[in-house]
Formats: C-alpha cells, structure tokens, sequence
C-alpha cells in the first residue's frame, strides 16, 4: 500500500484543470475499519493538507460521535474522497470533483483494504459512483432509504454548513440515521 500511497501523492493527471494546483489530500491503512468517501477538498484542506479540517469536518466528527484523535486514527477511517484535489470555484459553490481520480485510484485502494466493514458515501457524487442505479432520484430519497444499502453503504448528505436548511427540512435524518450511523461506527472501531 506504502507504494500505491506515493503514487496518488504525486499524482497530477487533471494538474491543467487545478487552479490550485495538485495536492491530493486522502488517507488509508490496511487495518481501516471504515471508508469515508467525500467529493473534494476545499481550500481549507488543500491548505492544510488535512480531510476534513474544517467546518464540514467538525460536523461529520460530529455526527459519527467519535473525536479527532478517533476520526485521523487511519487504521479506523480511511478518507478517500471522488475527487483528491480542490476542483476550484463554480457559481454557487466549488466544482464538482474531478472525475479522473475515482477511475484511476479507487479501485486499487479499497482493495489493499481488506478489513473495511462500511463505506460512507457523503453526497450524490459518491452516491450515484458507488450505488449506481441503486441510488434515488434524488440525494434525500437515497439517504431516506439508507437501510437498503446496509451493511455495506451508508449514504450522507454532506455536512456542510450551507446544507442547515436541507437537515432543518429532514429532520428526520437526526432522528433516524445519525442514531444508526453513530451505533455501526461504535460497534465497529471500539
């Protein structure tokens, strides 16, 4: 895995699409328990290096019920987001992911993770790439119906700041799924 690891560090196949440049931000470890698949890094990450050092971060610590010494503890979470670099800026927020990283990298990386119980698929990119026609219309009816895709998939929106007025829509995703998704993470890395 070291050498699959310093590949996707040194990786800059969609280096002319980056604005940024490339900075690919993942972590995994053969002993991962769980995998987190995000969309992207944003700036806060590229800067830092860090998944999840950020307001979306705090939130998914948050909602999994585990500390940040637990969440970067690699041989229990392993961060492998669709895209691995920050995409850029769009209208309305940052781009989509890029789609060359999934096709080139994921494959190869979950395979060298052969102690995974559960896959997190946050947002409707990881959605749709990993249920493909399993997955809803829509990311809410996909989340609302995350009990078919047990006990390997566990569908999330993403916990971005910005999506207050989708969870204070759904409250039913507090009530329902965090409960299960905080219990299967405890049952698994404790």
């Amino acid at each position: 895995m070291d050498g699959l690891l310093r590949d996707i560090q040194q990786c800059t196949i969609c280096k002319e699409h980056l604005p940024l440049g490339p900075r690919p931000v993942m972590s995994a470890h053969p002993e991962s328990k769980i995998v987190i698949i995000g969309q992207a890094p944003g700036t806060k990450v590229h800067a830092s290096g860090i998944p999840w050092d950020d307001a979306s971060g705090k939130q998914l610590r948050k909602w999994l019920g585990v500390t940040d010494e637990v969440f970067y503890d690699v041989t229990k979470f392993a961060i492998i987001p669709m895209g691995f670099c920050y995409p850029g800026k769009g209208k309305t927020g940052d781009l989509p992911p890029r789609p060359e990283c999934a096709p080139q990298w994921h494959r190869a990386l979950l395979e060298t993770l052969q102690k995974v119980e559960l896959v997190i698929l946050i947002g409707m990119y990881a959605q749709n790439y990993y249920l493909k026609d399993k997955a809803k219309r829509t990311l809410t009816e996909t989340v609302r119906n995350y009990k078919t895709y047990l006990p390997k998939y566990l569908p999330l929106p993403h916990p971005s700041p910005r999506n207050r007025f989708w969870l204070s829509k759904n409250p039913w995703f507090e009530i329902e799924v965090l409960p299960k998704l905080r219990s299967k993470v405890e049952e698994l890395i404790y």
